[in-house]
């Protein structure tokens, strides 16, 4: 079955309290983080911190992911060296922050391979160099499920103005388009290239729903599969957006019905009212129906 990667709640990685709030959210993935939201002080003892939650937390049969540190960091390598050998059984992937070449990627896919643990691989692209490579990035390693665009980071690598507090899209409206779609649009395209799922930032201001809700409606609306959520409060939003509508559901089951009629009858192509429906047609229709069963 294929793993819904709708919302993300990323959690820090040494608040223990923390973990045991994400055990009961309704969120497809929880992420435990050794990244930003870790201060360098407490990497350590959040290693042990996070080994401990995922062997012994009841989790209810979620997916469980590992953000580790910056490869080109002092921190990654023991994060790995660490975790790996006690937790690899039980995560689905290494989320790995700010990946700026191909290289890295077959530096990690090696040294998984010593471990001999078969976890996947998720890159983050946050920066001007990591989008422009990112086809290469994508290709990388067979380990990778998918691609995670980081806005804050990228934003600051190609010098744009700090719109929000957060630097995570809320606010928007100053230039009079969406200055990141050609990114958004070049990301989706690198990663659906190579099959993989492509998920999106989160948005900053969790105390705001309607501009979530906005927010995830566009990410859904290029092709995107998922969403970060930095707090619980997020998660419904998220969820929604990215699961089909009773209307879609309903558009789909009508094209598939007159498409199997279609082909009955010894046609390759069908119309319900003025609107004609192929074999792409179909294809569009076959995945919300895939969709909206796993996400029941």
């Amino acid at each position: 079955m294929t793993t819904l990667r709708r919302s993300i709640l990323s959690v820090p990685g040494h608040r223990v309290s923390m973990h045991e709030k994400a055990t009961a959210s309704a969120a497809d993935i929880v992420m435990l983080d050794l990244e930003d939201s870790c201060p360098p002080a407490e990497k350590e003892a959040a290693r042990e911190t996070i080994a401990h939650s995922i062997l012994h937390l009841d989790w209810q049969n979620k997916t469980l992911c590992l953000r580790i540190n910056d490869l080109a960091g002092p921190f990654a390598l023991q994060d790995i060296l660490t975790l790996i050998p006690k937790i690899g059984k039980h995560i689905d992937t290494l989320v790995v922050p700010k990946v700026e070449t191909a290289a890295q990627i077959h530096y990690l896919d090696h040294l998984l391979t010593a471990l001999n643990c078969d976890v996947g691989i998720e890159p983050i692209i946050e920066s001007a160099k990591a989008l422009r490579d990112a086809p290469e990035i994508s290709q990388a390693s067979p380990r990778i499920r998918c691609l995670v665009f980081g806005i804050a980071d990228y934003s600051a690598s190609i010098n744009m103005p700090l719109s929000s507090i957060s630097g995570h899209g809320e606010n928007d409206g100053i230039y009079p388009g969406d200055p990141l779609h050609f990114v958004y649009s070049r990301l989706i395209l690198c990663g659906k290239a190579e099959g993989l799922k492509v998920i999106d930032a989160p948005y900053g201001n969790f105390r705001d729903p309607a501009g979530l809700k906005i927010s995830a409606a566009r990410s859904r609306a290029l092709g995107f599969d998922g969403k970060w959520c930095i707090h619980p409060a997020q998660i419904e939003e998220v969820n929604a957006a990215f699961s089909p509508t009773p209307e879609e559901i309903e558009r789909a089951e009508q094209v598939l019905s007159a498409f199997k009629q279609a082909l009955a009858d010894g046609r390759g192509a069908a119309a319900i009212g003025d609107s004609m429906i192929d074999q792409a047609s179909v294809r569009m229709a076959e995945d919300v129906m895939a969709r909206a069963k796993a996400s029941k």
